[in-house]
């Protein structure tokens, strides 16, 4: 799959991509992470989440108890938009077939959906903002979901990575009760 994703050519952010960023991490993982969109730093080297705003993800994850070592990261689309656009729908359906393989693949007891663009891909007839939905759990589809903002939306506005440590730490709690 990992090889379908680096060479796909399904909708047109293949021609502006440097790289296509399949989604890493535990295989075995019990907590998977879904954001939006491959950034600028994600792009040149090809992998989910090492940028900026990864580097948030880490240290909140690390706060409340949680190592990258244990959990699977992604995407809903595998490539960046151009400007770092929100994904347009037909892109995100394109890519919808490997987020589901991913899911499948990992099989994990909790998905994380981080921000408003990964809540609307899964649950398309939300229609809450994140702001709204954070901090919570749904159960769908036989899966537990975990809604909370994306660790992008810190770098904009400081005063959100206090939403984000409150919401990964009631994540957190319940991650480790699986355990």
């Amino acid at each position: 799959m990992r090889d379908d994703i680096i060479s796909c050519r399904l909708c047109d952010l293949c021609k502006s991509r440097k790289k296509a960023v399949p989604g890493e991490g535990n295989m075995h993982a019990k907590l998977m992470f879904i954001g939006e969109a491959p950034g600028r730093i994600e792009d040149e080297i090809g992998r989910p989440f090492v940028g900026t705003a990864g580097k948030i993800l880490d240290q909140v994850l690390e706060n409340v108890g949680i190592f990258r070592s244990e959990v699977f990261i992604t995407n809903i689309v595998k490539c960046r938009p151009p400007a770092n656009r929100v994904p347009t729908d037909e892109e995100r359906n394109m890519c919808r077939q490997f987020l589901d393989i991913e899911i499948k693949l990992i099989s994990p007891k909790i998905i994380c959906n981080l921000g408003r663009t990964a809540l609307n891909s899964i649950f398309a007839s939300w229609g809450k903002s994140i702001l709204q939905s954070r901090g919570k759990f749904i159960n769908h589809d036989f899966t537990r979901y975990f809604l909370t903002i994306h660790p992008a939306a810190v770098i904009y506005n400081p005063k959100l990575r206090i939403v984000l440590e409150k919401d990964l730490s009631i994540l957190s709690e319940e991650y480790k009760r699986l355990a």
